[in-house]
C-alpha cells in the first residue's frame, strides 16, 4: 500500500475511511482488515472509527467518472451509501476542477453536482417500492408493512414503510425517540425474517410537512450520526403515507440533509454537506 492516497471524510457526521486505489487496481482488503480499520480506536481512524470504508476505483461503465466500492464496519460489501457518494463526488470534482460528475456503485450510476464549496447534490434515482425490489420475503404492499414492536393489542411501533434506495430500509414513524428505543429496536428489526438481506431501520419524527427528525440503525453498522439513503427512504415513506410533502429537510444527529422526491421523473435528489478531515498517504 506504499504511496496510496488515504483520506478521512464525513458527510453530515457519517464517517468514512477512503482509499484511492485507481493507481493500484489489484488493491484489496480482507473483511478482517476492514473491521480493524473501521473499529473505534484503530491506528488508522482514531477513537471515532469509521461507519464505512470506501475504495475508489476506475469506473466499469463508460458513462461514469469514478467507481465507489463500499464496505461496512463488519467487512462485507454493500451497494449504496448516499453520504459517501457525496464525499467521493466532491473529491473527484475538486481534483478534476469540475462541478459535475457521475459516481458508479454496484447499485446504480449516480449523477452529482457541486452546489457550494462543501455542499453536493446527488441524484439517487428512483426509489424501489415493489416488495421484490426491496426485497421482502413475501408479496405485500409496501406503503405499510406488517411489523409490530410491543404488545399485539397496543404496539409501541407499527406500520412502517418499506423502501429501497439501492439498499433496503424499514421506516417507523415515532412521536418519542426515548419510547421508540432505536438502539434496542434497530438490531431486532435488522434481522427480522421478513427481510432476507437484513435491513436498515429508520425512526422518523415528523415535525411538519417540510421537516423530519431522523435516527437510523444502519445494517451491519449500528446507530450512526447520519444516513443518506435513510434520509431519502424516510421522505419517500413519509410522503407515501401522506405525512409530508416531497421537499423535506431531514435533521440527523450530524447535520441537515435536504431531500426532494421529484414528481416529474420520480427521482430522489439529496443535497448535503461534505467534510474532509484528513488527507495523506499510507
Amino acid at each position: 500500500m506504499r504511496g496510496m492516497k488515504f483520506l478521512i471524510m464525513n458527510g453530515a457526521g457519517n464517517r468514512f475511511a477512503v482509499f484511492d486505489a485507481r493507481q493500484q487496481p489489484d488493491f484489496a482488503l480482507s473483511d478482517e482488515q476492514v473491521i480493524n480499520i473501521c473499529t473505534p480506536g484503530s491506528k488508522v481512524m482514531g477513537k471515532k472509527g469509521a461507519d464505512q470504508l470506501i475504495i475508489i476505483r476506475h469506473p466499469k461503465s463508460p458513462e461514469a467518472d469514478i467507481f465507489m466500492e463500499i464496505r461496512n464496519q463488519k467487512g462485507f460489501e454493500v451497494n449504496a451509501c448516499g453520504n459517501a457518494t457525496r464525499c467521493i463526488a466532491w473529491l473527484f470534482m475538486r481534483d478534476a476542477e469540475t462541478e459535475n460528475c457521475t459516481v458508479e456503485t454496484n447499485a446504480d450510476l449516480l449523477h452529482c453536482a457541486l452546489k457550494d464549496t462543501y455542499q453536493v447534490a446527488v441524484d439517487m434515482g428512483r426509489p424501489r417500492l415493489d416488495w421484490s425490489e426491496i426485497p421482502l420475503k413475501e408479496p405485500m404492499h409496501t406503503h405499510h408493512i406488517d411489523v409490530k414492536i410491543g404488545p399485539i393489542d397496543n404496539p409501541i411501533l407499527h406500520n412502517p414503510g418499506a423502501v429501497s434506495m439501492g439498499n433496503p430500509h424499514c421506516v417507523f414513524f415515532v412521536e418519542d425517540f426515548e419510547r421508540a428505543k432505536p438502539q434496542l429496536v434497530g438490531p431486532m428489526v435488522e434481522f427480522y425474517p421478513l427481510f432476507p438481506e437484513q435491513t436498515n431501520v429508520g425512526f422518523a419524527k415528523v415535525e411538519s410537512k417540510e421537516k423530519i427528525r431522523l435516527k437510523v440503525w444502519e445494517r451491519g453498522v449500528g446507530m450512526t450520526l447520519a444516513c443518506g439513503t435513510g434520509a431519502c427512504a424516510a421522505v419517500v415513506a413519509a410522503h407515501r403515507q401522506k405525512r409530508t410533502g416531497r421537499e423535506v429537510a431531514v435533521v440527523v444527529d450530524g447535520g441537515v440533509l435536504h431531500i426532494h422526491w421529484r414528481e416529474a421523473d420520480d427521482h430522489v435528489l439529496m443535497t448535503g454537506p461534505v467534510e474532509l478531515e484528513k488527507e495523506g498517504e499510507v
